[in-house]
């Protein structure tokens, strides 16, 4: 089918697509990041936002402003966005749409379990949860004391159970095996994922491939580095990677057996992609390196804009407004606590 989208992609998908570039043509410009990083108060943040598009979810709040507010509250525009986007789409936009959702929903699965280990509140892990991964059952997870119990008790009844098949034991849950559990589940899920927008075919599947394989790539790079000097085997390891991606398998295989940073650099850096990346960051340097993934998928998702008729488009934009809303907590908490030499530190531009 590919090639032939232009006659039928705008029977549903039309009005979407130009809704989500309209939203695209919101998102804050290095001239508004400049500005923001020149502000000395919580207020003087919100009163440049009051002119983007942030400026009626921000306009009600009262002085003294807190980092937590402004995030909620950019947060509360983009759900309030996918929603309507979600209400409008038909099959299989729609079910894309709850793809992107997944990812959001195992964090908050792994929020809860790890919050109620260490004996918090429920209700003000709930308040941390992100608002696009919540479901109807998701307050009940405290009860449950290992992998079975959380698959039989809470998730059998929502969009994750497939992927729970692989990580169901009966060992009981501790900070190590809900790791595990939220690698595992990753891993499924960016495989469905894959599938799915294989399934769907023409400039979908060739633009999310290489959006979903980099993600892949970026996760076995990252489980590789934490699980160096833990007691994870390479076998352990192994299973945690996804079967796709532009190190599948041949950079799998390198990546089981390092044991430092500097080795992981130098599996990486056979790969021309990967090189620029770590091309940036000093030897046994790896605080960095999170920042470089992020400048690299920005430009990525940037991209996906440039083809018409595809369903990528979505998944870019929410994407990039989530990291538009990482920038501003990060400005935010530097101007919070008087930070503001290192505003700079971990701000990706995006255009």
């Amino acid at each position: 089918m590919y090639g032939f989208e232009a006659m039928t992609f705008n029977i549903h998908g039309g009005y979407l697509e130009a809704i989500v570039r309209g939203h695209r043509s919101g998102l804050l410009t290095a001239a508004d990041y400049n500005n923001l990083c020149q502000c000395e108060t919580l207020d003087d943040i919100k009163m440049h936002l009051s002119a983007t598009e942030y400026g009626p979810y921000l306009q009600n709040e009262p002085s003294p402003l807190h980092t937590t507010t402004i995030v909620e509250k950019c947060t509360q525009k983009l759900v309030d966005e996918y929603k309507h986007m979600l209400c409008q789409a038909t099959e299989p936009l729609s079910t894309f749409l709850e793809y992107i959702t997944y990812g959001h929903m195992i964090d908050n699965v792994v929020l809860i379990v790890t919050g109620t280990l260490h004996e918090r509140d429920v209700q003000e892990l709930l308040e941390k949860c992100h608002p696009l991964g919540m479901f109807d059952s998701i307050a009940t997870l405290a009860v449950a004391q290992n992998m079975r119990e959380l698959y039989r008790l809470v998730l059998v009844d929502t969009p994750l159970a497939p992927y729970f098949s692989e990580c169901i034991t009966s060992e009981d849950l501790d900070d190590i095996n809900i790791e595990i559990m939220r690698n595992t589940l990753y891993k499924a899920y960016l495989e469905d994922f894959y599938k799915f927008c294989q399934k769907i075919g023409g400039a979908t599947a060739e633009i999310m491939s290489d959006l979903l394989a980099f993600e892949a790539d970026r996760r076995a790079v990252n489980i590789t580095i934490n699980s160096i000097g833990t007691e994870l085997t390479r076998d352990d390891r192994r299973k945690l990677y996804s079967s796709f991606g532009l190190l599948y398998p041949y950079g799998h295989e390198e990546l089981v057996v390092c044991e430092d940073i500097d080795q992981v650099r130098g599996v990486m850096e056979k790969y021309p992609p990967y090189q620029a990346i770590f091309a940036k960051i000093s030897y046994g340097e790896s605080q960095m390196l999170d920042k470089a993934f992020y400048e690299e998928e920005v430009k990525r998702l940037c991209l996906a804009f440039e083809q018409q008729f595809h369903y990528a488009v979505f998944f870019a934009y929410m994407r990039l407004r989530e990291q538009e809303i990482r920038n501003l907590m990060w400005i935010s908490e530097c101007v919070a606590q008087n930070q503001k030499s290192r505003v700079h530190d971990s701000v990706v531009f995006i255009f």
